[in-house]
């Protein structure tokens, strides 16, 4: 159930982390989602997927 649960809140916040137009909102985007999902550890690694992810 675990693997379920951490599986599915991964794919959230890698589709968060793709909204946006520059790196900065992609940021903001992922840390906001990645802190609804998973509090402040969430909020750090949709920040920093989201300004991976910039193109």
């Amino acid at each position: 159930m675990r693997s379920l649960i951490a599986t599915t809140v991964s794919a959230m916040v890698l589709l968060l982390a793709g909204c946006g137009d520059n790196p900065t909102e992609r940021a903001a985007t992922g840390g906001l989602g990645g802190a609804v999902i998973a509090g402040p550890a969430g909020a750090v690694v949709g920040g920093t997927i989201g300004a991976a992810t910039a193109d």
